[in-house]
């Protein structure tokens, strides 16, 4: 048996689900990033303020709610790759944290790719060793878990909520 390097199979399968998602959002507008689909789903809202906030609980209720493509992109951008990079030393790369997103779909998109870029070029930095190190304690109980791990769990992410997407673009054209 040869060595053979594991990271850059691990960056080509996120690559791979990154780039059918990058080509399902093409032509995106803000009518389609904010359609609810259905009743009481969940989305991206105007506050009182005018800033724009994800809709959110704890605990989630049962059945979880349908969610909107606007309210994917930031779980995926924001909730995700960005909270993600908050305990590295590149630290977060976006300027909105915690709830707080866009209400336009060309805003989310660039937030989008500035977050998938930067997590992407974090777990590539960390070579084919750093990819085996523990999180370490900031991450709570995943603290032992490898940045292998959790370049395994981001990519699920992207692929599952990029499939939704695919499917809520797919529903909004044929309705």
């Amino acid at each position: 048996m040869t060595d053979r390097l594991v990271l850059p199979v691990l960056l080509r399968g996120w690559d791979e689900a990154r780039g059918r998602l990058d080509q399902r959002l093409a032509g995106l507008d803000d009518a389609e990033y904010l359609d609810e689909p259905v009743d009481g789903a969940w989305s991206v809202r105007r506050g009182d303020d005018g800033s724009w906030t994800a809709d959110w609980a704890r605990p989630a209720p049962d059945p979880a709610p349908v969610t909107t493509i606007a309210w994917r992109l930031w779980h995926l951008a924001s909730d995700c790759f960005a909270d993600y990079l908050a305990q590295t030393p590149s630290g977060r790369p976006l300027a909105v944290t915690g709830r707080e997103w866009h209400g336009d779909a060309a805003s989310a998109l660039r937030d989008l790719d500035t977050a998938a870029t930067a997590f992407r070029t974090t777990m590539a930095g960390l070579g084919e060793e750093g990819m085996w190190r523990p999180l370490g304690p900031d991450w709570g109980p995943y603290a032992d878990s490898s940045w292998a791990d959790l370049l395994v769990h981001a990519t699920d992410e992207l692929a599952h909520h990029g499939a939704e997407i695919a499917l809520l673009r797919d529903l909004y054209r044929w309705r």
